[in-house]
C-alpha cells in the first residue's frame, strides 16, 4: 500500500526547544514552511487547533491558495461551531483546494484547554457529541436534500447547504484518542486513525483496538492508521544521540525557567488528563529507548504533551525503524522535528527517499508473490477439472 508523510503547518516558528521569534501568524514563515514540505517530498500538514491560536481554517485557505500540490489536514474541535457551519466551512476551504482537504476532529483532552472556549462537558460527553457532529458534518456534505436532526447534543429543521466538496463523495475524516470511547466514535467514523508513537508492541495492540471498534460499529472496512514522531537525525548515530541530548536539555531548560507553556499552562506542570499522554509517560517512566530508535525523554520532559516521543539516529536507522511501524499496517507517517524548517528540509531529502523506495520494493514483492499464488491456484484448478 501507498505511504504518506504527514508535516506541521505552524503559523509561527516556535517550538519545545525554541521561543518563538515570528508574529502568532506569520505569513511569510508559513508560507516558506509549507514550500519547504512541498518541494522535499511531502504529502500533507497539519494545521493544528488550540484556544487563543490563529484560526487554522482561515491560514489554510491562505496557504492552499499560494501552493498547487501540498494537502491540507485541518483540526476542528467540535465545540467552537454548528456542525452544519463547519460542513460549509469545510466544503468551501475543499473547493479553495481544489480537494485537497482532510478535516481531523478533536474531541478535546484537557478540562482546562475546552473551557477557555466555552465547553463544560465531561470527556465522555465530547466524545458523544464529537460522534454525533461528523455524522451530521458527513451528510451535510453529502445531501443534496434538505434533512431534519434531532440528536443528544443538536437539533435543526430543513438544511441543505448549497456548497459541496470537490471530493467526491466527500473528504476524509481523521480521529484521534486512545481510551475506550475514543477507539469507539473514531472506529466507527474515521477514514484516519491517529496515533502518538508508542513502542511497536504497543502500537499493535492499539491498532487492533482500533479495528475491533470498526468491526463492533458494524463497518466492513477499517481506518488507516497514521502514527507521529518528532525526529532527531544527523549524518552518525553519535552525533545524531548528541543531538537529542541537546534537544532535551533546551526543552527541560525552558520549562525549568517557566518559559514552556501548552494551552495555557507550563508543560509538565500537572498530571495530563487524556489517555494518550497518559500512556507516554507511563512508557517513559519504564525505559528510555524501545526497539529500533524510538526514545521517550522528549516525551517525559514535556509531560507527554501530545506528539513528543522521538526517533533518534542517521536517515537510514530512522527510515528503517518508520518501516518497521509500515510494516504493522501504519501508511500515514507524521513527523515534525524541533527546529521546524530545517528538519522538514532534512527529513524530506534524507528519509523520505528512503522510505519510499523500501515501500515500493516490498509493495512490489508482495505483488509478486500474490500474482505467483494466483497462477499456482489456477494449475490446480486446471489439474482437478482434468
Amino acid at each position: 500500500m501507498p505511504v504518506e508523510f504527514l508535516g506541521i503547518a505552524a503559523t509561527g516558528d516556535g517550538s519545545e526547544t525554541t521561543p518563538r521569534s515570528t508574529a502568532a501568524f506569520d505569513r511569510d514563515y508559513t508560507l516558506r514552511l509549507a514550500r519547504a514540505h512541498e518541494d522535499h517530498g511531502w504529502d500533507r500538514v497539519l494545521f493544528a487547533y488550540g484556544a487563543g491560536s490563529p484560526e487554522p481554517a482561515a491560514a489554510a485557505a491562505f496557504l492552499v491558495s499560494h501552493l498547487d500540490r501540498l494537502q491540507i489536514l485541518l483540526a476542528h474541535r467540535p465545540n467552537v461551531s454548528y456542525p452544519t457551519f463547519a460542513a460549509k466551512t469545510f466544503a468551501t476551504l475543499d473547493q479553495i483546494s481544489d480537494g485537497r482537504l482532510t478535516v481531523h476532529f478533536i474531541t478535546g483532552g484537557s478540562d482546562h484547554e475546552q473551557q477557555r472556549e466555552g465547553d463544560f462537558l465531561s470527556k465522555d460527553e465530547r466524545y458523544e457529541r464529537t460522534r454525533e457532529y461528523i455524522g451530521i458534518v458527513k451528510k451535510a456534505w453529502t445531501s443534496r436534500e434538505p434533512f431534519d436532526h434531532e440528536g443528544a447534543h443538536y437539533r435543526f429543521n430543513d438544511f441543505v447547504s448549497d456548497v459541496f466538496p470537490v471530493q467526491q463523495p466527500r473528504p476524509g475524516v481523521s480521529f484521534g484518542g486512545s481510551s475506550d470511547a475514543a477507539y469507539a466514535a473514531g472506529g466507527a467514523e474515521a477514514d484516519v486513525y491517529c496515533l502518538w508513537g508508542e513502542p511497536l508492541a504497543r502500537t499493535a495492540e492499539q491498532i487492533e483496538r482500533v479495528k475491533e471498534a470498526a468491526r463492533a460499529a458494524g463497518r466492513t472496512d477499517v481506518p488507516r492508521i497514521q502514527v507521529a514522531f518528532r525526529p532527531i537525525i544527523a549524518p552518525t548515530e553519535e552525533l545524531a544521540w548528541e543531538k537529542a541530548h541537546r534537544t532535551v536539555a533546551a526543552i527541560k531548560a525552558r520549562r525549568e525557567s517557566g518559559d514552556l507553556v501548552r494551552r495555557g499552562r507550563p508543560l509538565g506542570a500537572t498530571t495530563p488528563e487524556n489517555t494518550g499522554s497518559q500512556r507516554l509517560i507511563e512508557i517513559a517512566e519504564a525505559g528510555e529507548r524501545y526497539d529500533r530508535a524510538l526514545w521517550t525523554p522528549t516525551a517525559a520532559a514535556t509531560g507527554g504533551a501530545g506528539n513528543s516521543n522521538a526517533l533518534v539516529g542517521t536517515p537510514e536507522t530512522v527510515a528503517e525503524a518508520l518501516l518497521d511501524y509500515y510494516d504493522l499496517g501504519v501508511d500515514i507517517l507524521s513527523a515534525r522535528g524541533y527546529h521546524l524548517l530545517d528538519d522538514a528540509i532534512d527529513f524530506g531529502r534524507h528519509v523520505i527517499p528512503i522510505v519510499r523506495e523500501e515501500v515500493a520494493k516490498r509493495d512490489a514483492a508482495k505483488a509478486a508473490a500474490a500474482a505467483e499464488r494466483a497462477e499456482r491456484d489456477r494449475h490446480q484448478l486446471i489439474a482437478v477439472q482434468a
